[in-house]
C-alpha cells in the first residue's frame, strides 16, 4: 500500500473499538478521507492533541484501492484551536467544532477542493488572532454557501446592515472581520438566513449549531 503525506484539517473523530479512533480529515490535494488511527485513545498516543476538530496537522496515511478506510500512520499538529488562550477560548473552540462540522457536510470523499481547505485554514488564523466569533461565523457561512453556489446574491431580502456586512465580507480577510462595523441585529438576521439555507440543503440541523444556541441561551 502506498504511503501518502499531506496537510489536513481534522473534521471529526469517532471512538472505534477499545482504543482506536475513526478520523475524518480534509486534505488540501486529495479531498476528504476517512481513516483509522490505531491506539489513538490510549494514554501517550502518538496522535495526542492532533485529532481535535479543525486542527491542522501533517498526516501520513496508507491507502489501498481495496479498502474504504485509510490507515493513519501519524498526525503532527501544525495549528490547533486548542492553543487559544484568550478569555473567549471556549467560545472559539465551540465555533471551531461548528466550522469543522460544516466542512465535513460539504466536502466530498476523495474530491479535492482547495477552496474549502483554504477557507477552513483561514478560520484557524482568525480564531488565533482573536476575531469576534459571531461575525466570523457569519463570514464562514456566507463564503461556504457562496462557494457551493447556494447564495443568490441580491435575491435575499436583507436589511441594509446585513447587506453592508456581506459586501465587506467579499473584500476583507477573516482575520480582519472584527474591523467591519455590524450590529447584533444584523448578525442575528444573517444567522437566521444562513441557517435556513444550510438546513434546506442538508435536510437536517447540525449538532454543533444546536450546541451554540444552547450556550447562548445559558450565557
Amino acid at each position: 500500500m502506498p504511503l501518502y503525506t499531506a496537510d489536513a484539517l481534522v473534521l471529526r473523530t469517532y471512538a472505534l473499538g477499545e482504543a482506536d479512533r475513526l478520523v475524518v480529515f480534509l486534505t488540501r490535494d486529495r479531498g476528504k478521507k476517512r481513516g483509522v488511527a490505531k491506539s489513538a485513545r490510549r494514554p501517550r498516543s502518538r496522535f495526542m492533541g492532533a485529532l481535535e476538530p479543525l486542527t491542522e496537522a501533517r498526516v501520513a496515511y496508507f491507502e489501498s484501492a481495496r479498502r474504504e478506510l485509510v490507515g493513519l500512520n501519524y498526525a503532527e499538529t501544525i495549528r490547533s484551536p486548542m492553543k487559544m488562550t484568550s478569555e473567549a477560548a471556549q467560545d472559539g473552540l465551540t465555533h471551531a467544532a461548528y466550522f469543522a462540522e460544516l466542512l465535513n457536510e460539504w466536502a466530498q470523499e476523495a474530491d479535492a477542493d482547495e477552496r474549502l481547505y483554504r477557507l477552513g485554514a483561514s478560520m484557524l488564523d482568525a480564531l488565533a488572532a482573536g476575531a469576534p466569533v459571531e461575525p466570523l461565523a457569519r463570514y464562514f457561512e456566507y463564503w461556504l454557501l457562496r462557494l457551493q453556489g447556494l447564495y443568490q446574491e441580491g435575491k435575499e431580502s436583507l436589511s441594509p446592515g446585513a447587506r453592508a456586512f456581506l459586501a465587506s465580507a467579499r473584500t476583507v480577510s477573516p482575520h480582519d472581520i472584527g474591523t467591519v462595523p455590524v450590529d447584533v441585529k444584523a448578525i442575528r438576521e444573517l444567522e437566521r438566513v444562513h441557517r435556513a439555507l444550510i438546513t434546506m440543503h442538508l435536510e437536517k440541523t447540525l449538532k454543533s449549531d444546536r450546541v451554540l444556541r444552547d450556550l447562548r441561551r445559558h450565557a
